[in-house]
């Protein structure tokens, strides 16, 4: 099968200009779904992570279901005022403003393997973040995986010296 038929493209999305690559066609098909998070998962397993971290809102769908696949647990990165415990935050820049994302202060223990996996790359700012927070908390992040990578976005600059894997990439 191939995925990119599963991904709906939104032109002009959430401003003119952009394309949005919209995973919820992919997510309804349940072929589709269950070969894209085998292909993740057999781009994971060399990484033997302790936790994925998914990051808020199409992460959590991805990497809970990739934490399953793999026999680990599972930890939600999300917007400010969602966590109920303490929690530790991060800032981070975007195309078009600033935003924060937190933890919780006992999600990821000194020393526990991480792998973080989201929908999508872009800017690389979200995910760049959220490595902020595992290694403040102690953790060692072992790779970054995404669905999907915008290559002319330059996501990956922003995470030099990390480990960063893709399914699908567009120009």
């Amino acid at each position: 099968m191939e995925l990119k038929n599963s991904i709906r493209s939104i032109k002009d999305y959430p401003v003119k200009g952009v394309i949005f690559r919209d995973i919820t066609t992919l997510l309804r098909e349940k072929d589709a779904f269950q070969e894209a998070i085998d292909s993740l998962a057999e781009l994971a397993k060399k990484y033997k992570p302790d936790q994925v971290v998914g990051v808020e809102a199409r992460g959590f769908i991805i990497g809970a279901a990739l934490a399953y696949k793999l026999g680990c647990g599972f930890v939600p990165v999300r917007k400010p005022g969602k966590l109920p415990y303490d929690k530790i935050s991060e800032s981070y820049g975007l195309e078009y403003g600033e935003d924060v994302i937190e933890v919780h202060v006992d999600a990821i223990k000194k020393g526990e393997k991480v792998l973080i996996v989201d929908d999508l790359l872009a800017t690389g700012g979200t995910s760049r973040a959220t490595a902020n927070l595992v290694e403040k908390l102690g953790g060692e992040v072992l790779a970054f995986l995404f669905m999907i990578e915008l290559l002319d976005l330059k996501g990956r600059k922003l995470l030099e010296g990390y480990e960063v894997e893709s399914l699908l990439k567009y120009e």
